[in-house]
């Protein structure tokens, strides 16, 4: 009893021993397997830490910062001439609208010899009126000059008897000088009577009614048959030299800007063709009401100018260099117009401009840029002054 129950505890014992150098194996296995792979983890991470300079080992975590940034494309716009442009409306006319009238007493229009729209001459006939009444009058002086003429000859020649005989004292010195007077008298009679003819002749002149300069007609206010006088008004209208202008009205800030001698693009409305002309005359006086001022743009003849009609002037006022952005890029609020500007470190910054010259090529800076700035080309409003964006340069339009 006592020696089987020894040798349990013997075997008991043997089994206890064996299992623990089996588990002390074990744990000396995983020791070792955990070692290798803290080194493994400590080698790979000098590796990264040690395997290049410390700018390539930052470079990954900045490029994953940057790009989680909004990214913003921007324009350097540098500076350009920029032409100044100054852009009004206003009315077609005649440089020398001249109407013509009656210069002499009247009478029935016989003929109209011209119709709107043609070009006539100095002295040019425009209407005949009837001379039918003057003419006869112009006879009657007419006859009248050679009664007088022969009334002179008569007395000459009662003369030139005279003077010969006073000297043999048939005729006194008193009859010689009555005949003499009578001489004179008759001369004057003919005097007298040529102009009066001359007279009727220029009154039959001025009754037909002429160009007084060469110019465009515009308008016809007569016909056959209407009896006229100095009363009836103008029966024509003409532009003198067929020279135009157009009347545009400025604000008073703009016409200072302008000078007699400026070239000017005059577009008509409805017309696609602009006709070159120049400021021949700034008006002197501002409309009190409206503060506009009037500038006259001489426009040489051409047919497609049309007095009474609209519009569209484009004046060069002179050029300066100035930064240039297009419209999507200039933004406004209650402070004025701005536009963002992102600086060197990547942030966005505000910066307000005063606007210069406005064209199809874009805006002109005035103020407030130097054209040397990273600048937001569009979007800006959905940035905030202080926010960091990835800058991305515009590629040029082609």
């Amino acid at each position: 009893m006592n020696f089987e129950s020894t040798k349990w505890r013997r075997d008991a014992i043997d089994e206890v021993v064996v299992d623990e150098e089996t588990l002390a194996r074990r744990r000396r296995r995983r020791n070792i397997v955990i070692a290798l792979a803290v080194l493994a983890v400590l080698a790979i991470a000098a590796v990264f830490m040690f395997g290049g300079s410390g700018e390539k080992a930052a470079a990954p975590a900045a490029g994953a910062e940057g790009d989680q940034l909004p990214a913003v494309t921007f324009i350097v716009p540098g500076r350009q001439d920029v032409t100044a442009v100054i852009s009004a409306t206003g009315t077609l006319a005649a440089r020398r609208d001249q109407p013509v009238g009656i210069a002499g007493e009247g009478g029935q229009v016989v003929r109209v010899l011209v119709e709107p729209g043609q070009w006539v001459n100095r002295g040019q006939t425009l209407a005949v009126i009837d001379r039918s009444v003057q003419a006869q009058e112009a006879s009657q002086l007419a006859a009248q000059i050679e009664v007088n003429r022969a009334d002179l000859r008569l007395a000459q020649n009662e003369l030139e008897r005279a003077q010969a005989l006073v000297s043999r004292g048939f005729v006194s010195q008193a009859d010689l000088d009555r005949k003499r007077a009578t001489r004179d008298a008759a001369a004057a009679r003919v005097r007298v009577a040529e102009a009066q003819l001359a007279a009727t002749r220029a009154r039959i002149g001025r009754l037909d009614v002429r160009a007084p300069m060469a110019g465009l007609v515009l308008e016809r206010n007569v016909e056959a048959g209407q009896v006229v006088g100095a009363g009836s008004g103008a029966l024509f209208r003409l532009a003198a030299g067929g020279e135009m202008e157009l009347r545009a009205r400025l604000p008073q800030n703009e016409l200072a800007r302008l000078s007699a001698g400026q070239a000017v693009s005059v577009t008509p409305v409805g017309s696609s063709r602009s006709y070159e002309g120049t400021i021949w005359q700034i008006s002197p006086v501002v409309d009190p009401t409206t503060r506009l001022g009037e500038a006259r743009i001489l426009i040489p003849y051409n047919a497609e100018i049309r007095p009474g009609g609209f519009a569209q002037a484009e004046i060069r006022a002179g050029s300066a260099s100035a930064p240039l952005l297009p419209e999507s890029a200039v933004m406004s609020d209650t402070r004025g117009s701005f536009v963002y500007v992102i600086d060197a470190e990547g942030e966005v910054v505000r910066r307000d401009v005063r606007i210069g010259e406005v064209s199809d090529r874009g805006m002109a800076i005035a103020e407030g840029l130097t054209g040397n700035e990273r600048v937001v080309q569009s979007a800006g409003a959905f940035l905030n002054p202080g926010q960091r964006v990835r800058p991305e340069l515009a590629r040029p339009q082609r």
